[in-house]
């Protein structure tokens, strides 16, 4: 079978987590190859995410490296099984590669925590709001184009019926945001309160008036995985999404996000301010 020539974010992500785990256990790639009875390109196209590897093997392969953290050893077998083609993959060839490691990502979490300064949360986006934010964003996208992006953001929000906790922070700024005028985001104010309605649904704000708030420099999402060791930070750039897994990287964003967390008012008091936003337009 041939290397795959895109491996997505989650294949990706167990090839590096298996490098890490030789590389700390000080074995060279060559002598894994030799362990498992292959060539060493074929442990580079593993760790790289180009190569599956089975069940049986990883488990092997990990006693080898000598890990007893028989948690994320699990979860890296978890992650090796064949999956089933999620719904995200009836986009492949109509969305950007980024888009649907996002949902695969947002699929298999164990919580969501983010933070917004300019933008509503995707998952917690109106199907009006998506559409215009695209119109303005994208205004020569074929419409066919169009209403898949709108489609696509729509279905994200399956995982909310999963029973994920996602917790959302947003700033004043990305509240008042006028996308696709007064009506159209009243509707999505109005929409943002009743998702607090949700038992794993938790919507705080930080308003212009906070004092000593200096912002993160960015917008940011933490997501769990089924380990701490499989925490992942998804960042949004022009060019697409920025996946992070470093430990020092989420470690890193961990501490930034209790600090806004720190800043940020409570539910009841942010559900005032939306109100309050909502009845100014």
């Amino acid at each position: 079978m041939p290397p795959r020539p895109t491996p997505t974010a989650r294949q990706a992500r167990l090839g590096a987590e298996l490098r890490r785990l030789r590389e700390a256990a000080g074995i060279e790639s060559r002598d894994a190859a030799a362990f498992l009875g292959v060539n060493q390109t074929q442990i580079s196209h593993i760790e790289s995410g180009r190569f599956g590897i089975s069940e049986e093997r990883l488990r092997r392969l990990v006693e080898f490296y000598e890990c007893g953290d028989h948690r994320l050893i699990d979860a890296l077998a978890e992650m090796a099984h064949p999956s089933s083609k999620g719904w995200w993959m009836e986009y492949r060839g109509v969305l950007a590669p980024g888009a649907l490691d996002i949902a695969e990502l947002e699929h298999h979490s164990s919580y969501v925590r983010t933070f917004q300064v300019v933008h509503i949360p995707g998952i917690l986006q109106t199907e009006d709001h998506v559409r215009a934010a695209s119109v303005f964003v994208q205004p020569d996208l074929p419409d066919a184009g169009r209403e898949a992006r709108v489609m696509f953001r729509m279905q994200r929000q399956q995982v909310l019926d999963s029973e994920t906790p996602y917790d959302v922070i947003i700033h004043e700024a990305a509240l008042r945001m006028r996308v696709g005028g007064p009506k159209v985001t009243r509707a999505q104010l109005d929409h943002l309160a009743r998702a607090t309605e949700r038992t794993n649904v938790t919507i705080r704000a930080i308003p212009f008036t906070t004092d000593g708030f200096a912002g993160s420099g960015h917008s940011m999402q933490y997501v769990g995985g089924a380990v701490a060791q499989l925490d992942t930070v998804q960042l949004d750039s022009a060019h697409g999404s920025v996946f992070l897994d470093a430990p020092a990287q989420l470690g890193r964003y961990q501490a930034r996000l209790a600090r806004i967390e720190g800043a940020a008012l409570t539910q009841g008091a942010s559900l005032d301010l939306i109100r309050r936003i909502a009845q100014e337009l």
